[in-house]
């Protein structure tokens, strides 16, 4: 290498540095986080100089992705609840008894994770996650882990800690199929990614109490979690199994437990792109928790790590039932989750599913602030989805078949420049040289920009339409002129919402 050589290499690299170190100053948690505010007092801001966040290519890989699906499946879904296990906690004792034997029957012949995967990628998501084990703690995959401690809610004189050796997984049922390495395999047949839910605590393994609220806790729970406890009350009422204090052997069982089942999902299912971690362990494990995310970061240098109990530690979060209202003040990725009927699971009810065009109109308003979009459904216990929530995903995937070059790696514009009004949203191409403009309600015969300057002599399309559409500047800005053609709403290329694409100066 010639000194020419060396000195352009030394310049692109320390460009190339200088935009990874400006990209990780802005790395810390919007305030407003919920789950930021149970983790900030113990979980430090800045993470400890060993530890590194997933690589640049797989935060644009990340970012490029703009839509995908949130699937939430486990024993919850044979009782058809809503909330996925949530309800687990305002369930008697006896109740609580039959939920945890449900594995036992449960045989779901209807699941074909290839058919799952057909139906995604035919209604334009570019990934999914799938709860590989719930709060309830049954997982979903082939774990080795045993539990040996559990709580028996209809023992003679009330519920009690009884001791016990099993994995508590869908292995363990008449079904005896690992579904989390059938759903991976099927996504990659169809270049979907991966995302792995995995929820920090587990209601099944005592050793996890007093961690989280959790229907099993401690005389030092109060100590222990301070911000959970009052939860746990709230959540439970007098139905708190309350336990020994758990011993240090105990504990580090637990980390144990939980350390091994997240490596089994980072080595027995090939690279996973993002792993959805959920809730909390709480201040007394910080460090060993800590521990297990170098771990994790050693294990898959590149998966993307939800940020939900970790902090800062996190590669991206997750704002649940909700669309920002403006661009986020982060520089962490996000992906909105948000379910289209009234929780995560099942939802039996269609009127209660909330619509295609509420999922394109999510899918475009999270694009244009710099964010990506998951809608969460739920199989029911027999592994199907229902009939109106594909019919919705298939509507929406016929829209993103006419607008996706608009939506699918893409970028926010600059500052404000995402939106005009409250119904034109802009996305930009990576290279700047592409705008695209989303109206969101039919504009009429004309339409007028302040924000956008098309490339002298370019041509301004209609995505999905065969012809050119007429522009023209005046002191004001653009002015676009729609065909006649196009105030029928039958000869429109698509419904609810619609996208141009404008050339201009890079």
């Amino acid at each position: 290498m010639n000194r020419r050589q060396f000195l352009l290499t030394s310049l692109v690299a320390g460009r190339v540095l200088g935009a990874q170190r400006s990209v990780r100053e802005q790395h810390r948690l919007p305030a407003t986080d919920n789950h930021l505010k149970r983790v900030r007092d113990y979980v430090e801001e800045v993470p400890v100089p060993e530890y590194r966040w997933a690589s640049e290519r797989a935060y644009e890989a990340f970012r490029d992705i703009k839509y995908g699906v949130r699937l939430h499946w486990g024993p919850y879904s044979t009782l058809k609840l809503r909330g996925e296990s949530w309800p687990f906690l305002a369930m008697s004792f006896e109740e609580r008894q039959r939920y945890q034997q449900i594995y036992k029957a449960w045989n779901p012949g209807d699941f074909d994770a290839d058919a799952w995967m057909d139906l995604f990628a035919a209604c334009g998501m570019r990934m999914f996650a799938f709860t590989s084990k719930h709060h309830d703690g049954f997982s979903m995959f082939d774990t080795k882990t045993r539990v040996v401690r559990r709580a028996n809610w209809t023992a003679n004189g009330g519920p009690r800690l009884e001791d016990c050796d099993l994995a508590y997984s869908i292995m363990e049922t008449p079904f005896r199929r690992d579904v989390v390495g059938e759903l991976c395999r099927a996504a990659r047949k169809q270049g979907l990614k991966i995302d792995l839910y995995f929820s920090h605590p587990d209601w099944y393994d005592a050793d996890f109490r007093p961690y989280n609220y959790a229907p099993i806790q401690a005389p030092s729970s109060a100590t222990l979690s301070p911000l959970d406890y009052p939860d746990v009350v709230r959540r439970n009422g007098d139905r708190v199994l309350m336990a020994p204090d758990p011993t240090r052997a105990e504990m580090e069982r637990m980390i144990a437990r939980h350390r091994a089942q997240l490596t089994e999902l980072l080595t027995n299912y090939g690279p996973i792109d993002m792993l959805c971690l959920d809730q909390w362990l709480g201040p007394t494990v910080w460090p060993q928790l800590r521990e297990t995310i170098l771990h994790l970061r050693k294990l898959q240098p590149d998966v993307m790590l939800r940020a939900r109990g970790i902090g800062n530690y996190g590669d991206y979060y997750t704002p649940e039932g909700f669309v920002p209202g403006n661009k986020e003040n982060t520089g962490l990725p996000w992906f909105v989750i948000y379910p289209l009927g009234s929780s995560f699971s099942y939802e039996e009810d269609p009127a209660r599913h909330k619509g295609s065009e509420w999922i394109v109109r999510n899918i475009v308003d999270c694009a244009a602030k710099g964010g990506n979009f998951m809608v969460g459904i739920g199989p029911d216990g027999n592994g199907q989805f229902h009939p109106t929530a594909k019919q919705q995903l298939r509507e929406a995937g016929e829209w993103l078949k006419v607008n996706g070059p608009g939506i699918y790696a893409t970028r926010e514009r600059d500052l404000d420049l995402w939106r005009e009004g409250d119904d034109l949203r802009f996305t930009r191409s990576k290279d700047g040289g592409m705008v695209y403009a989303f109206m969101l309600s039919w504009p009429g015969k004309s339409l007028r920009f302040r924000s956008v300057r098309p490339k002298p002599g370019s041509s301004i399309r209609l995505l999905g339409y065969p012809d050119p559409i007429s522009w023209r500047l005046d002191d004001a800005g653009l002015i676009i002129d729609f065909p006649e053609p196009l105030q029928d709403p039958s000869r429109r290329p698509c419904r609810f919402a619609w996208g141009l694409s404008i050339p201009v100066e890079i």
